[in-house]
């Protein structure tokens, strides 16, 4: 049932974000008073499930969910039509508008995603709110990863300050030292003294490669074990989904981060938890490797019984004229932080860490709520912006590039030179396809 809830929510998301993209070629399109042959929403080799002809443009819903396309006339795109393409230009094709024209039609897309993810994050943050927990308001500390050991952090600081700037929210701090190249940390200590901490300029790969990418959370109490991960020291042992973490080598647990700090700083030891499981008590060892997938970690998956400073977050509302900026702000934030993710992806370990759908559908969770439903459409929404925009043959990016260099040179690119490119940028996409949905397909089964 969970695996049904998180496909519809996909399947729903993709099916509005598909359609409003396609109508952003379709209308100028046709402003421009270019024959639109097919508007499809999924791709339809061999069938269609539903397809009525209205006007000079066939509609329709494919069966295969990976996207969709409009047939423009006289355009060369997925559709490789060269009997079409090798007639006399006709007045209402696409290759018989200026160039400027067509450049419209191509950035249409793109900027349709742009703008409703823009204006989703403004609809949600009206309708919402949002929860913010300030610094001043944290009594208990942050819990920080203990790789930030060897910086000067421990678990219980409170970081006040992110380069010179005031922090507002303690839940954007990951993204600032991750995404936004923050170096310098203002921080409180637990016995009241603030110190400074400058970190290297290559902090963000470094957390990236040790595994610490999550480092600062709010503190918490209680672990409750809910995944345990395939092949990792936790699946060799007795070690269950349910079982409750209260102590580790005989240390009653306070905060939750302790058994991190504990399994972290214990590489190439063995390590005992204590466990709770229906009401008895239980020992497990477990050797906590050194090196690896798993150095530092028992491979375990967890939840907090209980948000020691939950109580202390503060739950804004805006009005309407507020949730614009807001909502714009969200939305610029969504595509510089995506953008500077792709440092990490373009190394072995960020490469075999790309998803495919079933990566994005476990961005919705198991039960229907709305809010998350239309934050993760607006978070897509952007990235499908971004990803069609790239200067690769066959997305509208590869359009525009040939376009730009039509209006540069005064030159139309040879028709031969559009179809090769058209071929090579629909093979490299279909290898990304595969790849990215292979590694799916083995993280599910390994």
């Amino acid at each position: 049932m969970d695996f049904l809830i998180k496909a519809a929510q996909l399947i729903l998301s993709l099916s509005i974000l598909v359609i409003l993209h396609e109508f952003g070629h379709f209308i100028p399109a046709r402003l421009f008073k270019t024959r639109v042959e097919k508007f499809y929403l999924f791709f339809n080799p061999w069938f269609s499930i539903f397809k009525k002809k209205i006007g000079d443009t066939e509609w329709g819903i494919g069966w295969l969910p990976l996207g969709g396309y409009v047939k423009i006339s006289g355009m060369v795109d997925e559709s490789m039509d060269k009997e079409q393409l090798a007639l006399p230009a006709q007045p209402w094709e696409f290759r018989s508008k200026p160039a400027w024209q067509r450049l419209i039609i191509m950035l249409g897309g793109v900027t349709v995603n742009l703008l409703l993810g823009m204006f989703i994050y403004i609809c949600v943050v009206f309708a919402y709110g949002e929860d913010k927990l300030n610094p001043a308001d944290v009594q208990n500390g942050l819990a920080i990863h203990p790789y930030m050991e060897k910086y000067g952090f421990t678990s219980g600081d409170n970081v006040i300050a992110v380069d010179g700037q005031k922090v507002e929210n303690i839940l954007d701090l990951n993204a600032q030292l991750m995404l936004r190249d923050a170096q310098k940390f203002t921080v409180k200590k637990q016995d009241g003294s603030t110190k400074t901490i400058q970190l290297p300029e290559n902090i963000a790969q470094e957390l990236f490669q040790n595994g610490a990418m999550a480092v600062f959370s709010p503190r918490s109490k209680g672990i409750e074990i809910k995944e345990i991960e395939k092949k990792s020291p936790a699946a060799k042992t007795a070690i269950k989904a349910g079982d409750k973490v209260i102590a580790v080598n005989g240390e009653k647990l306070v905060y939750s981060d302790e058994f991190q700090h504990a399994v972290f700083n214990g590489k190439g030891k063995t390590t005992v938890l204590t466990l709770s499981r229906k009401g008895k008590q239980l020992d497990v060892a477990i050797p906590i490797p050194s090196k690896g997938e798993f150095a530092g970690r028992v491979g375990i998956s967890h939840v907090p019984t209980a948000i020691v400073d939950a109580k202390m977050a503060k739950h804004v509302t805006y009005g309407f004229g507020e949730s614009i900026g807001r909502g714009i702000a969200k939305g610029k934030n969504t595509l510089t932080d995506y953008i500077a993710q792709f440092k990490f992806v373009f190394t072995k370990k960020g490469a075999s860490s790309i998803g495919g759908f079933g990566s994005i559908g476990n961005l919705f969770p198991a039960s229907w709520n709305w809010q998350i439903f239309w934050l993760n459409t607006a978070f897509i929404s952007i990235v499908l912006a971004f990803m069609n925009v790239l200067p690769i043959p066959a997305l509208d990016g590869g359009h525009v590039v040939f376009l730009l260099y039509e209006i540069i040179t005064g030159k139309e690119a040879p028709q031969k030179v559009l179809e090769y490119a058209q071929y090579v940028g629909f093979f490299l996409l279909m290898g990304l396809l595969l790849y990215a949905n292979g590694n799916d397909l083995v993280r599910w089964l390994f």
